[in-house]
């Protein structure tokens, strides 16, 4: 396969993948700040700090993997306290960054605050490849990234992975509690992991509101990140203007065991359009029979594949398993114009030929090693959703089984929890603007859960793309609905019928594409 198709491929699906598969990942401040195109927050030159209400920015430049481009922004850490009932213990620098607004008249008093995806993104580093489509946003308004605590360059909380190939392929309750535990036990140097929740951030991104001083903010979340806006508004509806919500996730929903059921569903939507074409199906099969045939043969016994590294272009030796089919499988069904080629790897791995899904399949792991800050991650997920880390018959013959479901759970047997709320499952009522968003073919949060939401929400408007997976804010007319929302704040007057050119993405027969 040509690798220059292959790495646009896999960009496209690592622009825009919220949960990593993988269950830990190493840390390192400096290979975190590597990996992910960490801005470089020292100042370009000497001189005088620019004043956001109390806190001052000095310019810095932010960029992204997989982007040329970089963007000219003001950076500033903001100190909050760890533990709020402790205000003169440990303290938080949250890591910040101000996009200031490009247009030439007066900027609006609002500005709009990005909440990235995870749990485990950090929203500075995130930014930059979503800002095309905070274009028009931008021309009236500022946009105010706040690393979450745990994240980024807001004191980081990353798990080191196994470095031996056969640890870290086990996921075993007893591997997963010990890796954990070891994690827990380096992280409590420098945090305590009880306070890096939600509700800690919530807190957070309230005292940064009220530092700038901006009476009101527009909230844009992305997955996860919807989980925050949705507890701001809740906590915070004076302060809170609109709310985008891009792939969400209802208050109401546990996040221990949605992923094999969604994934499945997705992938029968992304291969049935393989099926339903006579070539695709003449030339590659049931997708879904192939791939269930794979890994079950790769289940009983993992190949050893010889494969050419697509970054180094050097000849490697790998072993292939079951479980790095099903991540690969995972994170491509998250973007549909990625998941196209899947039949075609598919295929061609149950003929014997696995070089081409060992090299995607090693170049997204070493593209995630530092995607998510698996501590931070640990400590949402375990203190607000333990209670849905159970596992289900009906998902044991799914894709990704019930494996992932039972390591969450293991390692929150170890994990320090933190308090929520008692009604942190609510689901959130309230008269604010929102605008809801999800993909047709999502594979972690699918259009029912944007439904929920909005049955609550009076002012409220869910738009559904067609053939879309995760993180659709950027899909086509898209930008210019979400600009016109953020003006004027009432998504019911919003034109959708632009998004009726939106099409499928038809599947690969051939590394050409999908004619033959």
């Amino acid at each position: 396969m040509n690798s220059r198709k292959i790495r646009q491929l896999i960009a496209i699906a690592l622009a825009i993948a919220i949960f990593g598969y993988r269950t830990l990942h190493p840390s390192g401040t400096d290979a975190a700040k590597a990996a992910s195109g960490k801005q470089d927050a020292t100042p370009v030159a000497p001189v005088k700090p620019v004043m956001l209400g109390k806190i001052a920015f000095t310019p810095c430049t932010l960029s992204a993997a997989m982007s040329k481009d970089s963007l000219e922004a003001q950076c500033a850490h903001f100190e909050v306290p760890e533990d709020r009932r402790h205000p003169d213990g440990r303290k938080i620098a949250l890591n910040i960054a101000w996009l200031q607004s490009t247009g030439n008249g007066d900027s609006a008093p609002d500005p709009v605050f990005f909440l990235a995806g995870g749990p485990g993104q950090s929203a500075v580093d995130s930014y930059p490849l979503l800002d095309p489509a905070f274009r028009d946003v931008r021309k009236r308004r500022s946009v105010i990234l706040v690393d979450q605590r745990g994240t980024g360059d807001s004191n980081l909380l990353a798990c080191k992975a196994p470095q031996d190939e056969d640890d870290a392929a086990d996921t075993s309750p007893e591997a997963m509690r010990a890796q954990a535990s070891a994690c827990a036990a380096d992280l409590s140097k420098k945090a305590d992991l009880r306070f890096y929740t939600t509700t800690d951030a919530v807190a957070d991104l309230d005292a940064v509101r009220q530092a700038i001083g901006a009476q009101q903010i527009n909230l844009v979340g992305v997955s996860y990140g919807t989980r925050v806006a949705q507890q701001y508004a809740m906590r915070h509806p004076q302060a809170t203007r609109s709310i985008v919500l891009d792939s969400p996730v209802p208050n109401t929903m546990g996040l221990g065991n949605i992923f094999a059921r969604n994934l499945d569903d997705a992938l029968a939507l992304q291969f049935g359009l393989c099926t339903q074409d006579p070539a695709c199906k003449d030339t590659l099969g049931d997708p879904r029979a192939e791939l269930d045939a794979l890994l079950t043969r790769l289940r009983k016994q993992p190949v050893q594949v010889q494969y050419r590294d697509a970054t180094s272009g050097e000849m490697k030796q790998g072993v292939l398993r079951a479980q790095t089919v099903a991540g690969l499988v995972r994170m491509y069904a998250y973007m549909p114009l990625a998941a196209s080629l899947l039949p075609k790897l598919i295929h061609d791995a149950n003929a014997g030929h696995y070089e081409n899904l060992m090299a995607l399949a090693k170049m997204m792991s070493g593209d995630l090693e530092n995607a998510l800050a698996m501590g931070m991650q640990l400590s949402v997920v375990c203190s607000e959703d333990a209670d849905s880390m159970v596992t289900r018959p009906d998902d044991a013959k799914t894709v990704l089984g019930n494996d992932m479901t039972a390591a969450m759970a293991a390692m929150c047997t170890v994990w320090p929890t933190g308090q929520v709320p008692a009604d942190f499952h609510q689901p959130l009522r309230t008269p604010v603007p929102a605008l809801v968003l999800a993909g047709e073919f999502d594979p972690v949060t699918p259009p029912r859960y944007g439904k929920e939401i909005v049955e609550h929400l009076p002012n409220g408007r869910l738009f559904v793309l067609k053939g879309q997976g995760h993180g659709v804010l950027a899909v086509g007319c898209m930008p210019k609905l979400f600009a016109r929302f953020i003006e004027n704040a009432n998504a019911r007057t919003l034109d959708g019928t632009c998004l009726d050119t939106l099409s499928y993405s038809a599947p690969f027969i051939n590394f050409n594409g999908a004619g033959p």
